[in-house]
């Protein structure tokens, strides 16, 4: 049984010709190329990174060589897990969809260094057409309207957007002094033009302000375009 597992770890997926390692790439690179292209389609403005696009691609043939490299040999595969174990990566996804993506460059590098060609490329095909009709879905825009003003204010403002807003302004922080109180709403961007006046044509900035005692009152939107 010892002679057995030494053997197994020792054991090697048999030498690979240069044509093979070639074209193991080359494929890499051509499914790599879709990958670039979906990444670029599926994004667009101040979110698309050009630097982590082109590091997509090249994570796509940094797999596959590891899979090269690695084949069959157990022994080599568990030095390398643990290898890589201690790489921490610690940047910060801005968008959730650039984890699919980093996914489907590890999968398409584990095909092709396996040399599944038609799992890559079939898998590769059905995500390309998924993000191409689904990838530039954006989340609604975000108002938030900040209000700052006396504590004797409170009952009149959260009045006033309950009758201007309903239940869309969502109440997302209260913060209070013994002599004042800032408010934040949260409001869904499609309903600020449809709801921002009431009957008699009174815009909500002029509706607050009319309470009085108002320090500041300021509406920022936020959205996919505003990275931190």
């Amino acid at each position: 049984m010892r002679e057995y597992l030494l053997q197994l770890l020792e054991t090697t997926g048999g030498d690979l010709t240069a044509s093979t390692i070639a074209l193991r790439l080359l494929m890499a690179a051509v499914i790599a190329g879709f990958i670039f292209l979906s990444y670029r389609i599926s994004h667009s403005g101040s979110i698309y990174s050009s630097k982590f696009n082109v590091s997509l691609a090249a994570l796509v043939l940094i797999t596959t060589t590891v899979m090269i490299v690695i084949g069959n040999n157990i022994a080599l595969s568990l030095g390398m897990v643990g290898a890589l174990s201690i790489v921490r990566f610690r940047t910060a996804i801005k968008d959730s969809r650039d984890t699919i993506y980093i996914f489907w460059a590890i999968v398409v590098g584990i095909c092709c260094g396996s040399g599944d060609y038609m799992t890559a490329g079939l898998g590769s095909g059905f995500v390309f057409l998924m993000m191409l009709f689904f990838g530039r879905i954006r989340n609604d825009n975000r108002i938030l309207m900040i209000l700052r003003t006396g504590r004797t204010n409170e009952d009149q403002v959260e009045a006033l957007f309950f009758q201007y807003y309903q239940r869309r302004a969502i109440m997302r922080a209260k913060n209070t002094t013994q002599d004042s109180v800032e408010y934040i709403f949260e409001l869904n961007g499609k309903f600020l033009g449809k709801t921002q006046k009431d009957r008699e044509g009174v815009s909500i900035t002029d509706a607050v302000y009319s309470l009085g005692g108002i320090e500041y009152f300021n509406i920022v939107m936020q959205n996919d375009e505003i990275s931190g």
